[in-house]
């Protein structure tokens, strides 16, 4: 395959490096994680992207409209991104900068990685096998096999498709571009962040839904402690929430109706330092919140959400988090694959 004029001159880590031992040099404090992650960093990374993604729009509504007093909420609708989801930002930011051999790309996926990844092949031209659980939904499916990847159903969760695309990894030599705990993955969600800023102006908080981690800490990464970071998680996928109070990635329940998208059973590696030193918070989220964050979405802004990606907005409609009188608060919509709106119906 022709050499990727975007490869940097000056990689960061090694994949072996990253999830080897010295991933252990990633304390909270450590200065590795702010210079790997570092805005200067994630800019970089945005200059490359930029020509390939969408700069998704911001809605700002009176909390009122959702039944939150005494607040402004700023809506970033990442669920009108390529593919549908912010995945596509670190989809690119792999492709972009790293040298793809001519066995092309491979993912494991709950659906949106997978999307995103097929896409971005497709625009580059680049073969890419997408593994995802039988869990996925058919909405992701079908926008894989539409991008024109080769697609593997591995298994009941997305563990068992991780494990099946490591194996093919080791079998064709393809480029694997993990979901979340990926260094290239963590820049490019960042930039949600970096826009986001631009955006908005100043927040107070922001609510992002979490599952492997990889947009809460790119975000994180970003605000570096200048906002208070809140992450949202399903009541029965809370692997967040569990790796924070362990002090370390642990394995939690993975089910729940966000299960395709928010439920990989474990935060990354990668992820957890950053998210132990800027996420302010945890909070957890029922399936029935989630299911009437979606309607209100649609009833009041007339915007499509997956279940993943109306969890954030889940945790102000539940009360489990609840803003101080004056609060500007950033709601990440981050997901929009869903088979919930059908025209031909």
């Amino acid at each position: 395959m022709a050499q990727n004029p975007h490869v940097f001159t000056q990689r960061r880590l090694t994949d072996a490096q990253l999830l080897g031992d010295e991933v252990n040099d990633l304390a909270p404090g450590s200065n590795r994680v702010a210079a790997m992650f570092s805005c200067s960093e994630i800019r970089s990374i945005y200059q490359v992207i930029t020509p390939h993604i969408r700069c998704t729009p911001v809605i700002e509504v009176d909390g009122s409209d959702f039944g939150v007093s005494a607040a402004r909420l700023i809506f970033k609708l990442e669920s009108l991104q390529h593919a549908g989801s912010f995945k596509t930002r670190g989809a690119f930011a792999n492709l972009l900068t790293r040298q793809v051999p001519d066995a092309g790309v491979v993912a494991a996926s709950g659906g949106n990685h997978g999307a995103a990844v097929a896409f971005a092949a497709m625009t580059r031209n680049v073969p890419a096998k997408i593994f995802v659980p039988s869990v996925a939904s058919s909405a992701k499916i079908q926008q894989i096999t539409e991008y024109g990847a080769d697609l593997v159903i591995a298994g009941e969760r997305y563990s068992d498709a991780l494990a099946a695309s490591e194996a093919w990894v080791a079998q064709s030599g393809a480029m694997p571009i993990h979901a979340f705990d990926q260094v290239e993955t963590l820049l490019g969600q960042g930039t949600v962040g970096l826009e986001l800023e631009g955006q908005a102006g100043e927040l107070t908080t922001l609510l992002v839904a979490v599952g492997g981690g990889g947009l809460i800490a790119g975000i994180a990464a970003w605000y570096a402690g200048r906002i208070k970071i809140v992450g949202v998680e399903p009541a029965q996928a809370p692997t967040l929430a569990r790796a924070l109070e362990a002090g370390r990635p642990v394995d939690a329940e993975a089910g729940g109706i966000a299960a395709d998208s928010l439920a990989p059973r474990r935060v990354g590696e990668l992820v957890f330092p950053i998210a132990q030193r800027y996420v302010n918070a945890t909070v957890l989220v029922s399936d029935d919140s989630i299911r009437e964050a979606q309607r209100r979405l649609w009833k009041q802004l007339r915007v499509v959400a997956e279940p993943g990606g109306a969890a954030a907005l889940a945790a102000l409609i539940s009360r489990q988090y609840v803003p101080a009188p004056g609060e500007r608060v950033g709601v990440l919509i981050c997901g929009g694959n869903t088979t919930a709106v059908d025209f031909d119906r």
